[in-house]
Order: structure tokens, then sequence, then C-alpha cells
């Protein structure tokens, strides 16, 4: 993150505040909504490889689940924070609102660093996550799924440990589970292909050809990579990427001013999206510091890795020239710094809009794993655009009639869902 005193729960409040002012919430739904329903931390302890014992903090936060089961995913960081799972509980909340599929808002989390652990060693601690909270999730109240550094591997180990606890099998416990073994075909590269629909839709409104747009993403893992392969496929040319590199660990910019060969690019680069340094000059990539992609003259902007990276701080280095900013990423973008861009007039997709192909996608591997019986990969796909294109739609209509810029619209339009939700079943 960008800076140590950065709250992303505070930040997710004042967000919310916004909505419920302008929807005028009463106060009881306003502290319903405000904080998490419930949440849970606890202790992993893990013997390491060494024969070692240590002890890793673990998360769970079930922020609402009036509309369904909390959804929502478990990362791995180091720099994991109790607020921070808050805040992502929250936006998934509205997530899967303003996408109107049947489910609530969660998220997890464990203090760790992947990079410095062996297969084993994150076995463990999956398996360890699996235990302590087992008696709290299930596919009828919190369904988990893959986030920052955790993928498919991980969620199997996580539901192989949870069937063995609930001694019955249960595969819509968990989503982003291997292909074969309850998951779906299409899910790796929803929340990237969700991303790129909703800027071919923006693109429509703001009458531009996509063959004759540039852009430059913040981040190089599962979600910005499938966005470049299907921006690539509209058309479009992707000037810049920026993430971290595989031996110092320091973020950095990766720039062709003719365009980046996507495959190219993939071929040097490792399963955390890390990109090889030295392997990436010999390709004759320009290497500029980490927050380069920013300022690069381009129509779209991609911020697909952590949030607050677009701060009030940085936000003027933006090109004038930059039409769209897609929020790939969760909570990219700081209050202060959504003022100015609102000035500017750049068209923004906010994040839980930009990024809900992930959580329509296991949406759709959850129905499928239930009743299991599973979907071709075209048909995912096809059903993945219905609804990424329909939320688009419905936001973007809502803020032109009611004169709201597209953030306060998909906020407007998620938090009523489920204050609706809240009152219907007598909560509020």
């Amino acid at each position: 993150m960008n800076n140590k005193t950065y709250n992303a729960f505070e930040t997710a409040q004042k967000q919310f505040d916004r909505a419920a002012d302008l929807l005028e919430l009463d106060q009881a739904t306003r502290d319903l909504l405000r904080n998490p329903l419930r949440e849970f931390h606890f202790s992993i302890p893990i013997r390491m490889d060494d024969g070692s014992m240590k002890v890793f903090k673990g998360f769970r936060v079930q922020h609402n689940d009036a509309r369904g089961p909390a959804k929502g995913g478990i990362r791995f960081h180091p720099q994991e924070t109790i607020d921070t799972v808050r805040a992502l509980s929250m936006w998934m909340k509205w997530k899967t609102a303003v996408a109107d599929i049947p489910l609530g808002g969660g998220k997890g989390g464990v203090i760790c660093d992947p990079h410095n652990l062996s297969l084993t060693e994150q076995e463990c601690i999956c398996r360890g996550w699996a235990r302590q909270i087992s008696k709290n999730v299930g596919s009828h109240s919190d369904v988990p799924a893959p986030d920052v550094m955790t993928n498919a591997q991980h969620m199997l180990w996580i539901l192989d440990e949870f069937e063995t606890i609930k001694g019955a099998k249960d595969p819509g416990f968990i989503t982003g589970k291997p292909v074969g073994m309850g998951g779906s075909l299409g899910r790796k590269e929803a929340t990237g292909y969700g991303v790129m629909i909703t800027v071919r839709e923006a693109l429509k409104v703001l009458n531009i050809n996509p063959e004759n747009t540039t852009a430059s993403i913040q981040g190089f893992g599962n979600v910005a990579q499938f966005a470049i392969e299907l921006f690539q496929q509209m058309g479009g040319t992707v000037k810049c990427v920026s993430c971290w590199d595989q031996e110092d660990h320091t973020s950095y910019s990766y720039k062709k001013e003719n365009g980046i060969n996507l495959k190219e690019l993939l071929s040097i680069t490792d399963s955390f999206g890390g990109i090889n340094q030295t392997k990436a000059k010999q390709l004759g990539f320009e290497i500029l510091p980490g927050d380069a992609w920013l300022e690069q003259d381009v129509d779209i902007l991609v911020p697909a890795a952590l949030e607050n990276q677009i701060t009030a701080e940085n936000v003027e280095k933006i090109s004038d020239q930059v039409k769209i900013i897609a929020e790939g990423a969760n909570g990219p973008t700081t209050p202060e710094a959504d003022k100015v861009l609102d000035k500017k007039g750049i068209f923004i997709i906010p994040d839980f809009l930009a990024n809900a192909g992930g959580v329509t996608c296991s949406y759709f591997e959850q129905v499928q794993s239930n009743m299991n019986y599973f979907w071709t990969k075209d048909e995912v796909l096809g059903k993945l655009d219905v609804k990424m294109t329909a939320a688009f739609i419905a936001v973007n209509d809502f803020a032109k009639s009611n004169n709201l810029n597209m953030r306060d619209a998909a906020y407007v339009i998620s938090v009523d869902r489920v204050a609706q939700a809240c009152k219907d079943r007598g909560w509020v």
C-alpha cells in the first residue's frame, strides 16, 4: 500500500455514508450496514519445514448475508489487516448486490507471504484456516474463494479439510476450485474479462471505437492478464503494465510504446504475476518506476493490483488523454482522488461493478457444484457477458436519470438493494 496510515475500512465507510445520505437511510439501517454482522479472528499454528513452530493470524469477516450466503475471497498477504478484510467484505456486499446475484458479502485472509513458504507450509495454513472456521462457514452460510496470492490449489486443500471435518462432500462450499474437481470453466478469465466487458460498454457510451484505444494497467496477476487478453481481442493496445519484480520485490512499470505482446510477457512471469526484469530488458521493454503506469498518455487506466493506488498525492499525474478508469482492483481510488477525477470528467467504472465478473462466475460455479451439472466454457462466458452488460447498463442509466456519477449510482443501487433485504427480513 502507498500510505501506511491508509485505512481501507474508513474509505469503505465514507463511500457508504455518501450513498446512505443520498438514500436518506434511517439511523438503524446505517448502523447495521456500516459495520460487519460478525467477524472471526484466530491463530493458525503451523509446523514449518525446518521443524520449528510458527503461528499465523487468520481472519474471516461476514459483513452481511441478508440477500444470501456471505461470499468473498481469502487472501494471503504479509500486510493483511483486519480493517482491510472488513473493507473488502463490505465492498463484496455491494458487488453481489450491484450484479444482482443472491449472495452477501464476506472476506478472509491470513497474514503470510507465500513467496517465502513451501507448498507443504501453504497447505498446512490452508487446512489450519479451515479447521479454525469450519463451524461458521458452508455452502448455505459463507462461501470462500481465491483472492490475492491464493489459487485453485489452496481452495482444494481448504475444501478437502472442510469435507473431512464435516464427513460429507460439499463442493459448493468453496469456489475457484480446479476444473474437474468442481471448478467452473471460464472462472480464471471471469474477473479480467468482466473488467473489459464494462470497458466495452463504456466505450459505447462515449462513442469510441475500441480499436483506436490504448491502455495502461497496474498489476499483472490473473485479473490483469485476462483483461489484457480480451482488450487485445477487442482491438485495443496495452502500452504499459506495472507489477513486482521477481528478484528484488520492488514495483516497476514495463512499457512498449507500440504495444505489449501478452504471450511474450507471460513467458517471463512467475505464478504470482511477477515479471523478471532482466529478461524484460532483453525483450526490449522500457523499465520505469512502479507508479509510472499512472502517468501514461493512454485512453484507459486499469488499476488491477491493490487498494489505495490513486490518491490525492498522485491523481494530478494522470494524463489529460485518459477517458476511462476501470477499477479491476478493490478500492484502488481514495475518496479525495475521486473528487478530482470527477472534475476532470473521467468516466469511472467503480471497482464493485468493474470487477464483479469474478464473483458472478463464482456464483455460477456454486450453482453448478450444488446441482452437480457443469456448463461449457462458452456457456459460462456467455452468461457472464449478459450479467455484466446488464449491470453496467442499469448503473449507467440510473446515473444519467439521477444526474449522478457512476460510483454514486452503483452505490445507491447496491445499498438500496441490501437495505431493502434487511427491512424485508425485519432486521431494521
